[in-house]
């Protein structure tokens, strides 16, 4: 069993000591990939790649209901969600991080909650992601000498195509700070799980819209790849530094852990 989880790209785990992989079955089908379990530092980690472990599920075929129930099975209650990001704002750049604090759901059609019937329950999404962990993941970046941000809206649309132009000067107008394809519905399906979330977003490019820089031009997945495998080695440290100072009694006002067995026996009333 594992307190801790991180959900990202594939190859985050490699930062993980006697890795060994769980295939887990959950009511939602399979997700995306087996659940690598490992430690660090003395601390048990569950890993699970987003988008599958040769990336083959595009961001709005993702099984997001399975994703979580399973991190969720094998124990996990702290949640970092490491994602990539364009920048809606002039001041985030391409290399930093974001801690996000609040999120904006453009999506459709993604099944998004737990709780379909016959059991119903509203959750609490003011605040979408734990303020001790943001906290914990902006005292790691800053004792490793990153470029960290310690909020901003996250603004999550459907992919898997980028914005276009008029798209990205609307969000950029709104003040919202990065746009991303993922953390929607991630974070709350964490949230009705029980979970404490953080992303931990890395600044890719700067968005299409975006007005005051210079020179920007659309960015390509090739592009998004690039920056990505560039800045590995400092996501993986960030992480290294943030899992071991996650405290197993929390301080935040999430809610409690939920009880896979109850929900599934409540569903099934």
């Amino acid at each position: 069993m594992a307190d801790v989880g991180v959900i990202g790209g594939s190859g985050f785990y490699t930062f993980l000591d006697d890795v060994r992989e769980i295939a887990v079955e959950t009511p939602f089908g399979a997700p995306s990939s087996p659940v690598a379990m490992g430690s660090l530092h003395g601390h048990e980690v569950a890993f699970l790649a987003r988008h599958g472990p040769e990336h083959q599920f595009p961001p709005h075929r993702v099984n997001y209901r399975a994703n979580l129930w399973a991190l969720r099975s094998v124990g996990v209650s702290r949640l970092l969600a490491p994602c990539s990001v364009g920048s809606l704002q002039p001041h985030l750049h391409p290399g930093d991080f974001v801690v996000g604090d609040q999120l904006v759901d453009r999506t459709r059609g993604r099944p998004d909650t737990f709780f379909d019937g016959p059991v119903v329950n509203s959750i609490s999404f003011a605040d979408p992601y734990c303020p001790e962990l943001r906290a914990l993941v902006g005292a790691a970046g800053e004792e490793e000498g990153i470029t960290v941000h310690d909020r901003g809206t996250v603004v999550v649309i459907q992919g898997p195509r980028f914005s276009t132009r008029a798209e990205s000067r609307w969000f950029t107008s709104e003040g919202w700070d990065v746009v991303n394809m993922t953390q929607y519905p991630e974070a709350a399906l964490a949230r009705e799980l029980g979970m404490c979330c953080a992303t931990v977003a890395l600044v890719t490019d700067y968005d299409v819209g975006l007005a005051g820089v210079g020179g920007i031009e659309p960015v390509t997945m090739e592009h998004v790849f690039a920056v990505l495998r560039d800045n590995i080695d400092r996501l993986r440290a960030l992480l290294e530094r943030a899992i071991p100072a996650i405290s197993a009694q929390r301080t935040c006002s999430c809610p409690p852990p939920a009880d896979l067995d109850t929900l599934i026996e409540r569903d099934e009333r």
